[in-house]
């Protein structure tokens, strides 16, 4: 461990949040066996997805409320126990409704380590370095995700899927003890200053609601793609492997680069106009797809992740942009819209590929992706109108 305070907290911070989003992605890629496995429909066997994305949705904001009153690091131990404990509950599960229970109860938990550790972080933060140690926070998201998806499809034989939800459960253990060691202790007395603003003033904004729909509808066009995937490539003209389907998902790694610079070009031109190139990129890998090559899966997901990340980027900066107290609230309903939309995505996709296959899928996708697309030209308009009135108000002034 590096003997630098800031690098060490980085790490911790960058492994738990890496293992609980291991944890919430294992069962995507496998989806196909445990449809064979229990003997269920697409739909149903999603459900080990979907549960955990619900109870995050949940739980979210309950948590939040509960960060602001209570010391923290306890929170996130209580909190990994519990995820830990679920998961080797879901590797044991001789039946599907226990399994997709015991997800839903780590969904529910999820946010003690996730919401709550944000929370943390801005209080024990210096506000100069939060950005830097946050950062760690983000590109793990976004390993932890490929990671699941890698070890539940790919290290181990997709027959084996319960060895991987009880490595992930270890794993998750091993890094909440570790953060609740090594994280510094909060100030009890600040750890209990509730913030004067409340939920309702920050949800009632239109100028933040509309950012709230685009976190919806990324993660809904997102979460179904990935979600959806697996089938679309085990059936004709296809008939790839698990393993073959498991390593698209390394696109994910495009997530790690695509945030950065995302956040780069909303500097440079704006955040409503990098919303609308991200939903532009997303809609050409959506279409992509279409095309029935091995090549075009590969590309078309590069461009579906770089399309994401940057719409997800440009809506967080439009968000934070627009406030000055609030931010820890108005994060949590992001966040609550993010998990809503995907839960929503998965649910409605499955009923989409039922009726009309892959098709479908894309067809509903395109659709939500019109929110982002309509709320980065509405910001566009916004910036050029405060833009127009700054540029008068300084001539006027001369």
């Amino acid at each position: 461990m590096p003997r630098d305070p800031l690098s060490r907290l980085q790490w911790l911070v960058f492994a738990l949040v890496s293992a609980v989003f291991t944890t919430v992605y294992i069962p995507q890629p496998v989806l196909p066996v445990l449809r064979q496995t229990f003997g269920v429909g697409e739909g149903t066997a999603s459900l080990t997805v979907s549960a955990v994305v619900l109870g995050i949705a949940l739980a979210n904001l309950p948590f939040g409320a509960l960060a602001d009153r209570m010391a923290i690091r306890p929170i996130l131990l209580t909190g990994g126990l519990v995820v830990a404990a679920a998961g080797v509950v879901s590797a044991l599960a001789p039946t599907l409704p226990l399994l997709v229970g015991a997800r839903f109860v780590q969904g529910l938990f999820v946010p003690a380590l996730t919401t709550c550790l944000a929370a943390y972080l801005a209080k024990v933060m210096p506000a100069e370095r939060l950005n830097v140690v946050m950062g760690s926070y983000v590109s793990a998201t976004v390993v932890g995700g490929l990671s699941g998806r890698l070890l539940g499809g790919f290290v181990f034989p997709p027959g084996h899927w319960r060895w991987a939800f009880l490595v992930a459960a270890a794993l998750l253990l091993a890094a909440t003890l570790a953060a609740y060691v090594g994280l510094p202790v909060e100030d009890h007395e600040k750890a209990r200053q509730a913030e004067g603003v409340r939920f309702r003033d920050v949800l009632f904004r239109h100028d933040l609601f509309r950012i709230y729909c685009v976190s919806a509808g990324g993660f809904f066009v997102f979460s179904s793609v990935f979600n959806y995937m697996p089938f679309y490539l085990h059936g004709a003209p296809f008939h790839w492997s698990t393993r073959a389907v498991t390593l698209l998902y390394l696109s994910y790694i495009v997530g790690v680069v695509a945030g950065p610079l995302a956040g780069r070009l909303s500097n440079r031109i704006g955040n409503g106009a990098a919303m609308v190139v991200g939903s532009l990129v997303f809609g050409a890998g959506l279409a992509v797809t279409l095309i029935p090559q091995g090549w075009a899966m590969a590309l078309a997901l590069a461009l579906v992740c770089a399309g994401f990340f940057t719409i997800h980027a440009s809506a967080a900066g439009a968000l934070n942009r627009k406030l000055s107290t609030g931010r820890g609230r108005a994060n949590a309903f992001y966040t609550l819209f993010y998990y809503l939309g995907g839960t929503a995505g998965i649910t409605l996709s499955g009923h989409a590929y039922h009726l009309a296959g892959w098709h479908g899928v894309v067809a509903l996708a395109a659709g939500v992706l019109l929110v982002p697309l309509s709320t980065g030209l509405v910001e566009m308009r916004l910036a050029q109108r405060d833009g127009s009135a700054t540029r008068s108000s300084v001539a006027r002034a001369r």
